[in-house]
């Protein structure tokens, strides 16, 4: 039977769900159900028939959009499952069992399954704004998908969700939840999210009574909510125990937008005196719970000529993936991975071997901290920094590199390369932001002589991925 409605399950997000950049439109929008990709023999899912290739469409009746109802609905040691086989176009019911803390050995595409993709790891709202307005239409990015913000680390902004919605969030207990805050004042938050805006704090007021943990965001826009207008919403957040971590980051712009009064990254004193103004509560919540709660992005750190925090001032990075500690983390892993003794010397007297070069690309921003991995001390190799010309403005990181700029900016002569290409600015679909394919892109530069691979530039990542293609170990 059916999990209790009543209880709120354990369950946690398969690490697939975040594995992909999915802020592009599905190439296949009018799909339904989830798409199986991986079925392990012997499995409950093995056992009931489920094949690779066939779609689940509803799970104990219900349909089947995202892995919150897969989550919720297959809790518990039994579930009806109603499966589509594309080979013939028939629908069958399947019935699934497990042992207790058994998993079901199936394996989906991805989080959502309602033919659309969304943005991840990055809040709608900065993203949107960068956009040219055609762009922004024709990508359709849905920035109040609560249970993306569950699933995948979306921040979303609350205006949208019904009481329907809160309901639902509140019964499958979707904690914790990213809530892009921006502002607590009426009208900076009509500017910033539109006519809906107190929509936005009356569902949040609600969340965090609910007992569901909010981590919150800020999108710093100079002259907007900046100033007085961000302490009152860094108070706000110190006077909600529910917010257990708010990062600010930097609103990005770009050539196609008018810019602000000023820029963070232009005005390092600017940067700084963000940095100080966000001291005293970062000081105060140590005191008062023992963690920072407030964190600054990478950014702010970069454009303000300083060092970013040791790892002990992230507090296990719950804002990871708002580029919030990235930097830091890299750099860590990169001293760890040197301290091995030898592994970095035995991939670069393999790529010498083989008669390679290494090459490595990275988004602007992130370029010099590659290079304390592939550089003098490190891997052999350089860091190509592309430059984003198709946003153009201080767009700068590796996740918005578009085709045409890498392909644009990458030599024309590639032989005895081995290129690797962030698999980061690909979403799931295999696309970059401006439409170029994965599949098409490798086929370009290989034919330009390199031997390109799509992968992780993290460093324990990027080293597993060379050790495995050079048969090392």
């Amino acid at each position: 039977m059916a999990p209790d409605s009543t209880a709120a399950p354990q369950v946690s997000v398969p690490a697939y769900a975040r594995a992909a950049a999915d802020y592009a439109p599905s190439s296949h929008p009018d799909a339904s159900g989830a798409l199986v990709t991986a079925v392990r023999p012997d499995s409950p899912a093995y056992d009931a028939g489920l094949e690779p290739g066939m779609r689940v469409l509803a799970v104990n009746g219900e349909a089947l959009t995202d892995m919150v109802v897969w989550l919720w609905e297959s809790a518990d040691e039994y579930a009806e499952l109603e499966v589509l086989d594309p080979r013939d176009g028939t629908v069958a019911a399947a019935e699934l069992e497990r042992m207790p803390g058994e998993d079901w050995g199936v394996e989906f595409d991805g989080a959502v399954f309602d033919g659309m993709r969304t943005c991840v790891n990055a809040c709608a709202f900065c993203f949107m704004t960068m956009l040219p307005k055609g762009m922004r239409r024709s990508l359709y990015l849905r920035d109040d998908d609560y249970r993306l913000s569950f699933l995948q680390g979306n921040f979303v902004t609350l205006t949208n969700m019904d009481d329907e919605d809160v309901a639902d969030a509140v019964r499958r207990h979707l904690s914790p939840m990213n809530v892009s805050l921006h502002a607590v004042t009426p009208e900076v938050r009509r500017r910033l999210m539109g006519a809906n805006a107190a929509r936005g704090m009356e569902v949040l007021g609600r969340l965090m009574e609910a007992g569901i943990e909010i981590h919150a965001q800020i999108v710093l826009c100079p002259g907007v909510n900046d100033g007085e207008e961000l302490d009152r919403t860094l108070a706000f957040a110190e006077a909600n125990p529910a917010i257990t971590s708010m990062g600010i980051v930097p609103l990005g712009f770009t050539a196609h937008q008018r810019r602000f009064e000023r820029s963070y990254s232009d005005d390092p004193a600017a940067a700084r005196a963000v940095i100080e103004q966000v001291r005293p509560y970062r000081e105060r919540a140590r005191e008062r719970c023992g963690r920072a709660v407030f964190q600054l992005s990478d950014e702010f750190y970069l454009d303000a000529r300083l060092p970013v925090p040791p790892a002990e001032e992230y507090d296990g990075y719950p804002q990871y993936y708002d580029g919030i500690g990235m930097i830091r983390s890299y750099l860590d892993d990169t001293a760890a991975l040197r301290a091995e003794g030898g592994r970095l010397a035995d991939i670069s007297a393999a790529l010498a071997r083989a008669g390679l070069r290494l090459a490595v690309v990275s988004g602007e921003g992130a370029a010099d901290t590659v290079r304390r991995l592939v550089g003098p001390g490190g891997l052999d190799g350089e860091v190509i920094a592309v430059a984003n010309r198709f946003f153009g403005g201080n767009v700068n990181v590796t996740g918005l590199i578009c085709g045409v700029d890498l392909l644009g900016q990458l030599a024309a002569d590639l032989t005895g390369v081995m290129l690797i290409v962030p698999n980061v600015i690909f979403n799931a679909d295999g696309r970059t932001l401006d439409g170029y394919h994965q599949d098409d892109i490798t086929r370009e530069l290989d034919g330009r002589g390199a031997r390109t691979l799509v992968a992780s530039t993290m460093p324990y990542e990027l080293a597993r991925t060379l050790e495995r293609e050079l048969a090392l170990g």
